[in-house]
């Protein structure tokens, strides 16, 4: 992968992806589209592997949303490693469109609250105080539809 340029990487990851689910959004009254970014984490969090992000929605397009975007997983072991939205009062949705994985709940002053293995049609809601993570435990590509709120003071 390193030696190929990224819009030929970003261009094998949406068609990759496309194997799997549908990629197009269609916003009211506009034209009907697909995705307009790849954001390429590695690590991400400080977790394990690579994961891709693959941004549906342009940055504002949406109000009270900061991304709407597909988190790809490709690898089993891949993980967005704990992290945590509180500090840009946030809160996610993960809606798993396809594969499987688990997603852990831990605060700092206890450690893991909660471990949870995720499959397709699997939502979580992810408030913004205490921490995630997400890990593919499979040999499938783990997709899940990821919706950040973000609640301005």
């Amino acid at each position: 992968m390193s030696s190929e340029s990224p819009e030929n990487e970003n261009n094998r990851i949406i068609e990759l992806v496309s194997q799997y689910i549908d990629l197009s959004v269609t916003p009211f009254n506009k034209p009907e589209r697909t995705v307009v970014k790849v954001d390429k984490r590695a690590p991400m969090y400080g977790g394990n592997g690579v994961v891709y992000l693959l941004q549906m929605f342009d940055e504002g397009e949406l109000t009270n949303n900061r991304i709407g975007a597909y988190m790809v997983l490709f690898n089993k072991g891949d993980e967005a490693g704990f992290h945590t939205h509180g500090s840009r009062n946030e809160e996610e949705l993960y809606i798993v469109m396809h594969g499987e994985g688990e997603y852990t709940e831990m605060t700092k002053k206890e450690g893991i609250i909660r471990k949870k293995i995720l499959k397709k049609g699997s939502i979580t809601a992810v408030s913004g105080i205490g921490f995630h993570s997400l890990i593919n435990t499979t040999n499938e590509v783990l997709i899940v539809f990821v919706i950040t709120t973000n609640n301005p003071k």
